[in-house]
């Protein structure tokens, strides 16, 4: 069983860029596909993007596409966001999530395919 802690949200402007990361322990890291979510209030959990289990294969949802950026480092047992022009509607609590269960690509978009979750993180964009 693997266990996720994300870290690097804060309070940020339009405009500004934040990195987050999410630490993985208590399980071979390389075997999992990795997702994060988030989640503003009063809405469903959503996706945002996912990464291949060595990080050649990347998808994205359209609302993040071209800003956001996932990437991983298996040596280190981190998956990464990079949120580069931040906007208002982006303000959420950001999730992890890790799934050992190979699918095709489509279904890492359902938060119902991952069996591991972090506690999240607040990222809240002003405008």
């Amino acid at each position: 069983q693997v266990h996720l802690v994300e870290s690097g949200g804060g309070l940020v402007q339009a405009g500004d860029s934040l990195r987050l990361s999410c630490s993985a322990s208590g399980g071979t890291f390389s075997s999992y596909a990795m997702g994060w979510f988030r989640q503003a209030p009063a809405k469903e959990r959503e996706f945002v993007a996912a990464i291949a289990r060595d990080g050649r294969s990347t998808m994205y949802s359209d609302s993040v596409k071209g800003r956001f950026t996932i990437f991983r480092d298996n040596a280190k047992n981190t998956v990464y966001l990079q949120m580069n022009s931040l906007k208002p509607e982006d303000t959420a609590v950001y999730f992890c999530a890790a799934t050992p269960t190979y699918y095709s690509a489509n279904y890492y978009v359902s938060r119902n395919k991952y069996d591991y979750w972090g506690q999240g993180t607040q990222v809240t964009v002003s405008s």
